[in-house]
This record gives C-alpha cells, structure tokens and sequence, in this order.
C-alpha cells in the first residue's frame, strides 16, 4: 500500500504541471462563454433602449475580450509549460502576452471607433436630424488611425525599442520621404482642406468650369476622391487637384432658375402687352414658383423673324427632375395663353421681293414634237 502511495505522490509531483495547463485551459473555456452569455443577456436589454452608444460598445466587446481571455489562457499556460521544461521558446509568452493585450484594446477601439460612427448617423436620420457625413468620417478615420499610431509605439516600447529613438529616426527620414512623396502629401493635405472647409461632402453633385469635371461624390479619401459622372463611370480626382480649381455644389443651390426667350409674330404685336401681362401673372400665382425671388417678364428685343420676350424666374424646388416638370408646365401654361390671345409663336422664315414679279413663259416647240 505505501508503495501505490509513493508511486501516486510521484506522478503527481511530475506530473502536476500538466493539470494546471488544463485547468488554465479550461478555465480560459469557462470564462469565454460566460461572458459569451452575459454579453448576449446585456444584448437584449441593451436592444429595449435609444442609445446608440451602449449597442456599438456591446457589438464590438465581443471578439476583443474573447482574444484577450485566450491570449492571457495560452500565454499562462505556455508560462507554466516552459517553467516546469525549461524549454527557451516558452519564454515568449510575456512578450506575446503583452502585444495580445495591446491589440485587443486597439481592435476593440477602432472597432467601437467605427461602430459608433454609424450608429451615430443612423440615430440622426431615424431622428430626423441633419448629419454632415464628410465630418463624422474624417473624425473617426483620425482617431482610428490615432489608435494604431499609439498601439503600434507601445508594442515597440514593450519588445524593448526606444520609441524617442524611433520618433527622431522617423523625424529624420520624414523630410527625405517628404521630397520623395510631395505628391502623396499635397494630396494628403488636399484631403485635409477638403474636411475643413467642406466645399462638398459625400452624394453632392458637383462640377468644375475649369476641369471636365461633373458628378456624384461617392467618397472622399485622404489621397483620391471619387465621383460617379453621370454616364456611371467612376472618376479618381487627386485632392490636390481640388486646391487649384473652381468647384461649383449644385446639390447646395437654393433654388433652380428658368430662363427663356419666346418670340411671337410680328403680326401679333398688338397682343404683346397683354400676353406678356398674363404669363407674368400666372407665374406669380403658381404654387411652385417662388414668389420672392426675383421674377421678370418682359419685351425684350425685335428679332429677325419675331417680336421676343423673356422669363426669368426661380423654382423652389432643387429637385432636378421635379425641376424639369415645373418648367414643362410653366411653358405649355405660356404656349396657351399665347393662343387664347389669338397669336402664335414665332420661328424663323423669309420672305423674297421681286420687283416686276415673275412672268412664266411656254417653251417652243421643237422640231419633230
């Protein structure tokens, strides 16, 4: 009996490291999927709630904490299987340990970075809220990238690198990599100018006099910003471009103009100051016409072939295809008052003046007819 005994106290003394690498192991197991259960508890009540916040936080923990959990199990048990063998690669489990932590707070801060941006401008379009994109996106790109910045200097600082060292080298190498790339970082500080004075945001519909330019911003990049022209090819604009040309924003127009020229015969020059008195009335009592912007109609000029005036005046709406509607009334409304005054409208003819007229004379007949 003393020997089973003796013989049990042995192989638990050798042994007796292997039980504690399975129970960090399994106690790693138990406490991803309690916290696995809670989250997914917290999920529920957290969905009953308003705030957009507690849903981003709560989406992004997940994957994080369990990385973490796993990375401090393993490098543990790793810690307690290189004690006991003695074996030299085992003795990477702190470093490993370290960089797991970092990068698990990182992901989770970029993830909830992320996160939160778009439940942010989701909350303000279910609220009804106006959202400026372009800001909101260039906010959480910088702070993303402020995460990794940081995350990557302290893993330098934790392998045992002099990140002061790193920061000077990196100082040095900036104005040599500054003349090599100075395309890169006028289009970098494009962007940034972009961002700050907002000239467009992202699914404004702009275009350039300068450059032939026109379309649908899609996305602004710190390099490249891309529009969708109107034909649906994509277009890749260097920011830098933006720096040295005119940009007009039609999506920001406060209202759309109608300018037209109609000319009516010269036969109807009696009925010009009536027709032009009935359209200018009829735009002032059209609903979509907007009645305090500036409003003209007027004679304006003897034409070759027509007796002209002119409409000028603004819809409310910016709408373009609404826009085109308004203006396809406005002008068959002006068509028919032309015609209940008993004119026409004008196109261009004329007329030919012989002065001894035309006389026609028969042929002689030819010999053998």
């Amino acid at each position: 009996m003393d020997e089973v005994v003796t013989q049990v106290q042995h192989w638990t003394g050798q042994g007796g490291w292997i039980l504690q690498v399975f129970l960090v192991i399994f106690g790693a197991l138990l406490l991803d999927f309690i916290q696995r259960r809670l989250l997914n508890r917290l999920q529920r009540t957290f969905d009953r709630t308003q705030n957009p916040w507690d849903d981003a936080l709560l989406h992004t923990l997940r994957r994080p904490l369990s990385l973490l959990i796993w990375v401090l199990g393993i490098t543990f048990a790793a810690h307690v299987t290189g004690v006991e063998t003695g074996t030299a690669l085992f003795d990477l489990a702190g470093p490993v340990r370290s960089i797991g932590v970092i990068l698990s707070l990182a992901w989770f801060l970029v993830g909830f970075i992320r996160n939160a941006e778009v439940s942010y401008v989701a909350h303000k379009r279910t609220s009804g809220k106006p959202v400026d994109h372009t800001v909101v996106e260039a906010v959480a790109r910088l702070l993303r990238l402020s995460v990794w910045i940081t995350a990557a200097l302290v893993t330098l600082q934790t392998l045992g690198f002099s990140v002061s060292g790193v920061l000077a080298f990196g100082g040095i190498g900036g104005i040599a990599v500054g003349f090599a790339a100075k395309d890169l970082l006028s289009n970098f500080f494009g962007g940034m100018m972009i961002y700050l004075d907002r000239p467009f945001s992202t699914g404004d519909w702009i275009r350039s006099p300068d450059r032939d330019i026109e379309g649908t911003v899609e996305r602004i990049g710190w390099r490249l910003t891309q529009i969708r022209t109107f034909d649906k090819r994509p277009l890749y604009i260097p920011n830098s471009v933006f720096a040295t040309i005119a940009v007009e924003n039609p999506s920001r127009m406060s209202h759309r103009r109608i300018y037209e020229t109609i000319g009516i015969r010269y036969e109807d020059a009696d009925k010009l100051e009536a027709i032009v008195a009935e359209v200018k009335a009829m735009l002032r009592a059209h609903p979509e016409i907007a009645s305090d912007q500036t409003l003209i109609v007027n004679f304006n000029r003897f034409a070759p072939s027509s007796l002209d005036f002119f409409v000028y005046t603004f819809t409310r709406t910016t709408n373009w295809i609404r826009f085109h509607e308004i203006k396809e009334e406005v002008l068959l409304r002006i068509l028919r008052i032309i015609e209940e005054q008993g004119a026409e409208v004008a196109f261009p003819t004329s007329t030919l003046h012989i002065p001894d007229g035309v006389r026609l004379e028969a042929p002689e007949p030819q010999p053998g007819c």
